[in-house]
């Protein structure tokens, strides 16, 4: 999956998980409307996980979010 980087709007609960509120494309900010589905993605071997959401988003769009917990870093999948 090819992805680009973008920055996020987190919330974080009481439990502590982080979920995307809002992100912003070519500077223009897109909020969340309905998160559709949501799981974790782990690679033992690599040691690397992945938070993976998608999400109905304020501009009709549905898209594929992630957060690269070993880079700390937020994509939009393509």
């Amino acid at each position: 999956m090819r992805a680009d980087k973008i920055e996020v709007i987190t919330y974080s609960g009481s439990r502590g998980e982080e979920r995307p509120k809002a992100f912003f494309i070519h500077g223009e900010r897109i909020d969340v409307v309905e998160i559709l589905r949501r799981w974790i993605d782990e690679d033992v071997e690599q040691r690397a996980r992945k938070r993976f959401f998608i999400v109905k988003a304020s501009d009709g769009y549905v898209y594929t979010l992630y957060f690269d917990e070993s880079t700390a870093v937020w994509f939009k999948g393509r």
